[in-house]
């Protein structure tokens, strides 16, 4: 299999999430490509590091909210693209298709080399190798499908990058027509415990660095958006049968904003 390095490697992070969540809590989440992949994915990559009930909702919370934006996307856009950057093994394709709907796939070389390999690759899951932050996936698309709307995807990506990164990324997505991203993140003092988060899951390695106090001003510092919103990343998510822990640290981050879903309509 391909080799990954420290930062390619919290691929497995989410992944160990949607499987454990759509065995024990389905409620929340039930990924059932995910689940299939639990047998072709070496059990010590899905069994790195000390995995709480807490960071297992966490992963699949994730899932859960993009899974909402994607299907909103494609309710308004029939003729819409999603692009996932920063995929990894993320399985919204299959979580999601109504048989028409073309998803690209963007991940580092290696990455992509990996996720061919244990997912395969189609007609309308199509896969880009090369990094999310050149503009080569964007130029693709806009090949395939000029005029199409477009909804980019960062599920879990964004931290690991400096702020001024990330903003060129979306400040250069405005050039190239209709366009919405929509990504999790934290604010400022959520990053305060991510350190540790990353610790518990086994890649302290991995360092963290941006975050979104308000998504208001940061469409602001995109010289300007459609629009700009944010929700609790827990607000949509059943609690029913999880631990009193678990179910504390949703309320806490939610009643302090600490983790978040936020959208753009970038043009």
């Amino acid at each position: 299999m391909a080799e990954l390095n420290t930062v390619s490697e919290t691929l497995f992070v989410p992944l160990a999430g949607r499987i454990q969540i759509s065995q024990q809590k389905p409620n929340i989440l039930h990924d059932a490509k995910a689940l299939e992949l639990k047998s072709r994915v070496p059990a010590e990559l899905l069994n790195k590091g000390k995995q709480s009930q807490y960071t297992l909702v966490a992963s699949a919370s994730r899932a859960a909210n993009l899974d909402r934006y994607i299907q909103t996307f494609r309710l308004r856009h029939p003729d819409g693209v999603i692009a996932q950057i920063g995929c990894g093994l993320e399985t919204a394709f299959y979580r999601n298709d109504d048989g028409y709907a073309v998803f690209y796939e963007i991940d580092l070389p290696e990455v992509i080399e990996f996720r061919r390999e244990v997912l395969g690759e189609t007609e309308r899951d199509r896969c880009i190798p090369g990094s999310a932050f050149e503009l080569g996936w964007i130029k693709q698309i806009r090949q395939d499908f000029p005029t199409a709307p477009v909804l980019v995807v960062a599920g879990g990506l964004f931290y690991y990058f400096e702020k001024e990164a990330v903003v060129t990324l979306l400040r250069q997505l405005k050039n190239f027509g209709p366009i919405e991203t929509v990504f999790d993140t934290v604010n400022s003092t959520g990053m305060k415990f991510m350190d540790g988060y990353m610790k518990q899951l086994g890649h302290e390695d991995a360092k963290m660095f941006f975050y979104v106090d308000n998504a208001a001003e940061l469409g602001n510092e995109l010289d300007g958006v459609l629009s700009a919103d944010e929700e609790p990343y827990y607000r949509s998510i059943p609690r029913k049968g999880l631990g009193l822990d678990t179910k504390f640290r949703m309320v806490f981050s939610d009643r302090f904003n600490m983790v978040k879903m936020v959208h753009l309509k970038l043009a």
